[in-house]
């Protein structure tokens, strides 16, 4: 197994290419169960998560063709035929995102069978809202051995949704049901995030009519037939939000080249309160590390346009080092809090109360060896690693394949001691 060695202390300086977003491809790859025709998506990160969705449609009948490797390559998918309709819980459980087939399967084959993902049923990460919505588009719905099996034997119909709470898989989900459904479909606080736009505005190149798209009412009316198309992937907010905090807590300057401020808006205003300077160039972002050092903010993690969950505890890791103390909530998702203790075996001055973590500034960080816990956790403490004194080994570093592509080497390139080595 490998793990990744850090000798921080180095400030990060120069360019760094955003990949796709990862989270937007997870999205995307199953609209092609929509459609008969070839829907070929570029800018496709490299990553562990990219591949296993590629698998899990292989699965199901898809043709996958790959064009190119690393960064920015493209893939040619075409679902001619939909040979089979269960997703197998080898492949959903290893990761979540794989439920986005349940949508377009019951769309376009009136059935589906999907393993619950991730092994568990209705838990912290629920899918009761996707399967709620279903049922409101006519299925029929039955949880039985672990299984998801959703039926519309006559089609799905068009009908008015309305979300408890913003979701962004669950709207992905009913998105891609709802453009081959009968009539019209009406998704009330609907979530927001940039991926989910990007969907929509794939699949209405694919001839969807989806109206509303970055607001939190959508609108689909349905349509018979869906098209192919050529769609190239967003640029990742996660990934360009988490390489901004580098330059920051290595106080650096980095050109984050295909960044894009309006997804990054909520993050910009808390790092610019920090000390942090970020401007816009014509390739990207710039940022540049605190002129007379950071200091503590507080920030509460909310939907799409707030401060994204997904980049609270590389926040967290930059909080460390700040002056004075910041209150980090998080009110996404509560068990998100699993990389403080290894951030306190780097010196961290962190305590948890509930869904609150208080952050008092150190003066350094020291080098340690850590362990990732998930894939954001395994992010912080790459950060914490860049500015620690001494060497830091950061083991279970499978996480971080999930969703940062070739990490190692970016971060390299522009100055930091970083290297990837097995057990």
């Amino acid at each position: 197994m490998d793990r990744i060695r850090i000798r921080g202390g180095r400030p990060l300086m120069g360019e760094i290419p955003v990949s796709g977003a990862k989270n937007a491809a997870l999205a995307l790859m199953p609209a092609v169960l929509l459609t008969d025709e070839p829907l070929v998506l570029t800018n496709l990160p490299d990553l562990a998560d990219v591949a296993t969705m590629a698998r899990l449609l292989e699965t199901l009948g898809v043709d996958v063709a790959w064009n190119g490797q690393g960064e920015g390559r493209e893939v040619s998918l075409r679902a001619q035929t939909v040979s089979e309709t269960t997703a197998p819980y080898e492949l959903v459980r290893k990761m979540r995102a794989s439920v986005l087939v349940l949508g377009p399967l019951l769309a376009r084959c009136g059935h589906a069978r999907v393993s619950l993902p991730g092994g568990c049923a209705i838990g912290a990460r629920p899918i009761d809202i996707h399967l709620d919505a279903f049922a409101r588009l006519g299925a029929e719905i039955d949880l039985r051995d672990g299984y998801v099996e959703a039926t519309a034997q006559k089609g799905l119909v068009g009908a008015e949704i309305v979300f408890p709470m913003p979701s962004v898989g669950a709207t992905e989900n009913i998105l891609m049901a709802a453009v081959l459904a009968r009539g019209t479909t009406v998704i009330e606080n609907a979530a927001r995030e940039p991926e989910i736009a990007d969907l929509a505005a794939c699949l209405n190149r694919m001839g969807a009519q989806i109206d509303g798209v970055g607001t939190a009412t959508l609108r689909v009316d349905g349509v018979k037939e869906l098209s192919g198309t050529r769609h190239a992937v967003i640029p990742d907010r996660i990934e360009a939000g988490t390489y901004a905090m580098g330059a920051a807590i290595t106080g650096g300057e980095v050109d984050l080249i295909g960044a894009r401020r309006e997804d990054l808006s909520a993050a910009i205003d808390v790092l610019a309160k920090a000390g942090v300077r970020i401007e816009e160039t014509p390739k990207g972002l710039r940022v540049k590390g605190a002129v007379d050092g950071l200091k503590g903010v507080d920030v509460t993690t909310e939907p799409f346009p707030g401060f994204p969950t997904d980049l609270q505890a590389q926040f967290m890791a930059l909080m460390t080092v700040a002056r004075g103390a910041s209150m980090i909530s998080e009110m996404i998702f509560e068990n998100r809090f699993m990389h403080v203790p290894e951030l306190a075996r780097m010196g961290a001055d962190i305590h948890l109360h509930g869904g609150n973590a208080m952050v008092r500034g150190v003066e350094n960080l020291k080098g340690a060896p850590v362990m990732a816990t998930d894939l954001r956790a395994s992010a912080s403490l790459i950060l914490a690693g860049l500015a620690a004194e001494g060497e830091t080994v950061i083991s279970r570093v499978y996480h971080l394949d999930r969703g940062f592509e070739s990490v190692e080497r970016k971060l390299a390139a522009c100055g930091a001691d970083i290297v990837r080595v097995g057990e």
